[in-house]
């Protein structure tokens, strides 16, 4: 008989609208479906759970037992696992798939993704083409590197890009990639962080880099590079607000024992972010864009910025707003007069 879990995660997988599969406990199992959790009526064996594991981190050439308790790796398909070892649980190893729906492609193939309407779909074209760097907001779950990859789809396929992760997520189609992935130290087999390969990067000539998301001490050598030339590099962080998306930016800084005034930190912030793109979710679960925000310059010690979007009534408005950077953005194809009437 073959692996009741692995049958069960790919008979799932087949059924259009889930994006999530949650395993609590042997009997405890939950799906999420346009963005609501459903538990199944369902029992999977514990030994079939134990050996789906076992697999799943010999394929991410991982450690996972109870010395090495969290495993972030991939599925063959591609999709994101966690897994938290049954010694921190109350009786088998906690399971969270996130699958991506690979019917996304890019943002012409994806009508009203995130909300987003076709003037919309073309100013975010536009930043990429103009070389914006972009940090990516949002909440846990709530499509930060689904919104990435179709920012990425719009890259011009002469650049070469280099991205790095420490759980391959990003999926998007250009030639002139390198795909980097961090590795933690196992025994003596000594593992390169994020920041590692984010300082090993400014020697590999990219025209950008990406990091799928700032979680630790890389945002300091990452906002080093968006400031000395690596126009249209792209981040995301955990933030639920474009002002919570510096808060985050800069504790990340902090955390990781730089000596660096807040003031000094705040304009290097100002210098090197173009946008934000927030995301959450809205009443009904979907996934929607909630605002855009330009990122100005340094008055003092705050941080000046101007909304050129907002969410009104549901969907995402115009402020009429023009950006500063509008010389750059109508090099790159945005008509003079887009904002009319806006």
């Amino acid at each position: 008989m073959g692996n009741k879990v692995t049958e069960f995660i790919a008979e799932i997988s087949k059924k259009i609208g889930i994006t999530e599969i949650i395993i609590n406990n042997l009997d405890n199992i939950y799906v999420e479906k346009d963005g609501e959790l459903i538990r199944l009526d369902i029992q999977l064996p514990e030994e079939d759970i134990n050996e789906f594991c076992e697999s799943i981190a010999e394929y991410n050439k991982k450690e996972f037992d109870a010395f090495s308790p969290v495993l972030d790796g991939n599925t063959p398909d591609g999709s994101r696992i966690n897994i938290i070892h049954k010694d921190y649980t109350s009786r088998c190893h906690a399971i969270t798939i996130r699958r991506y729906t690979k019917s996304i492609k890019n943002f012409d193939t994806s009508p009203n993704i995130f909300e987003l309407n076709e003037d919309w779909m073309f100013f975010l074209k536009i930043l990429v083409r103009a070389k914006m760097n972009i940090v990516v907001a949002g909440g846990t779950g709530v499509g930060k590197t689904t919104f990435l990859n179709l920012l990425l789809q719009e890259v011009p396929p002469k650049e070469r890009i280099i991205t790095i992760e420490d759980t391959r997520e990003l999926q998007f189609k250009l030639p002139n990639v390198v795909r980097l992935e961090a590795r933690p130290t196992v025994g003596e087999n000594k593992g390169l962080t994020i920041r590692d390969l984010v300082k090993n990067t400014l020697r590999m000539r990219p025209d950008r880099i990406i990091v799928g998301e700032c979680r630790g001490s890389e945002v300091f050598d990452l906002l080093q590079a968006m400031n000395t030339g690596h126009e249209g590099s792209m981040t995301s962080v955990h933030a639920n607000s474009p002002g919570e998306s510096y808060m985050r930016l800069e504790n990340l800084y902090l955390l990781a024992g730089f000596d660096l005034p807040i003031k000094a930190l705040r304009y290097q912030m100002a210098s090197a972010i173009d946008y934000i793109v927030q995301i959450k979710r809205d009443r009904d679960g979907k996934r929607i864009v909630s605002q855009v925000v330009e990122v100005g310059n340094l008055e003092g010690d705050k941080i000046l910025s101007q909304d050129v979007g907002v969410l009104k009534g549901g969907k995402l408005e115009f402020t009429g707003l023009v950006p500063s950077t509008m010389d750059r953005l109508i090099k790159a194809g945005l008509p003079k007069d887009f904002f009319t009437g806006k």
